[in-house]
């Protein structure tokens, strides 16, 4: 499999006022008490290794004493915002365990770990750079896949809640092996609907690092789920096959799994429950989705090469001329969802006579 070539250093696009607004509208836009760049003033760190005594890429990171107390509260004061109401009163229950810092990708995000010192329950959150590219990544995530997410923007930095599973490249290599017979088709199945909902939201490279794999017991057997957790290459590159995650040679063990479990007809069938599940997500939030579009058509989030290459292959796939009249990136992802919109809507209509 020939490996698809990503852009390495994607250009940061601002929050624009239409965007800011929108946030704002749907309590997305909330005054934090600490800056991505505040973060940035770290005086040390440490590699972090896995258990295993590999490097992860992270590095742990320590301030000076004069401003960790000072860090500390306010990262408190983020998790309490994000995860509850902002009360103060629960901060004497909470410790910063850990800072952590990673230079790989684009986002270069610090994680930090916070636990609750009486029974030792601890979850993570993200303090990021606000790029529009993912802020418009996020909000589609929400509202078109299963999942929902939550996350706050301030001028410019981006707080994201973890979302938690066995990470794609981890669990194809030290899980998949293992699993049943029943466990592989099933797997098989997710990514085929995993595939079908990333090329139709135009969320790019899902290379096997960049989504997780979260396990569900239920009665019997494990269902397995497949959920991304990078939206950074959200409607910026013009090769449609980029969002695609079936053409990533990161993804080919997953790919072989399909062409062993799943046979063509039901590939199909897969991908038609996915399209119908999108549509019926999009006429739920049918107006939310009209503002954030609205906002996106206006905003600059890739460049006029990828732009004019990218309509033009989604035309020779879909044959909906209304693709060749996109200017934006924006003008695409709505002709894209329109385009599984009024399908979904004029099958089922026909099944009425």
């Amino acid at each position: 499999m020939d490996d698809l070539k990503i852009s390495k250093k994607k250009p940061s696009y601002p929050i624009g006022n239409k965007l800011h607004d929108y946030l704002q509208e749907y309590n997305r836009n909330i005054r934090l008490p600490i800056f991505y760049d505040d973060l940035l003033r770290f005086q040390g760190s440490v590699v972090v290794y896995d258990k295993n005594d590999e490097d992860t890429l992270w590095v742990r990171v320590y301030f000076n004493e004069f401003e960790r107390e000072e860090i500390d509260l306010a990262l408190k004061r983020v998790y309490s915002i994000l995860i509850s109401d902002g009360n103060e009163n629960i901060f004497k229950y909470l410790n910063v365990d850990a800072i952590d810092f990673c230079t790989f990708g684009n986002s270069k995000p610090f994680r930090v770990k916070i636990r609750n010192i009486l029974n030792d329950n601890y979850t993570y959150f993200y303090v990021k750079k606000a790029d529009a590219s993912r802020v418009y990544g996020l909000e589609f995530e929400h509202m078109l896949s299963p999942y929902n997410l939550n996350f706050l923007v301030y001028k410019d930095t981006l707080i994201e809640e973890h979302i938690a599973g066995i990470p794609g490249d981890e669990f194809i290599k030290n899980i998949l092996p293992k699993c049943t017979h029943s466990e592989k088709s099933q797997i098989a199945k997710e990514f085929v609907k995993f595939n079908e909902r990333c090329m139709i939201r135009l969320l790019g490279d899902m290379r096997s690092y960049n989504y997780v794999i979260v396990p569900t017991h239920d009665f019997d057997h494990v269902v397995y789920k497949i959920r991304a957790i990078d939206f950074d290459q959200q409607c910026y590159e013009g090769k449609l096959n980029i969002y695609r995650p079936q053409f990533f040679k990161e993804n080919i063990t997953m790919v072989d799994l399909v062409r062993e479990k799943i046979q063509k007809e039901s590939i199909q069938q897969y991908k038609i429950e996915e399209r119908s599940i999108v549509a019926r997500r999009m006429i739920s939030y049918h107006d939310r989705i009209g503002e954030l579009l609205e906002c996106m058509q206006e905003d600059t989030l890739s460049t006029p090469e990828h732009i004019a290459q990218l309509k033009e292959e989604i035309y020779n796939y879909t044959l909906d001329v209304e693709f060749r009249r996109s200017n934006t990136m924006g003008d695409i992802m709505k002709n894209a969802l329109d385009f599984v919109k009024r399908n979904y809507q004029g099958v089922n209509m026909k099944n009425f006579f």
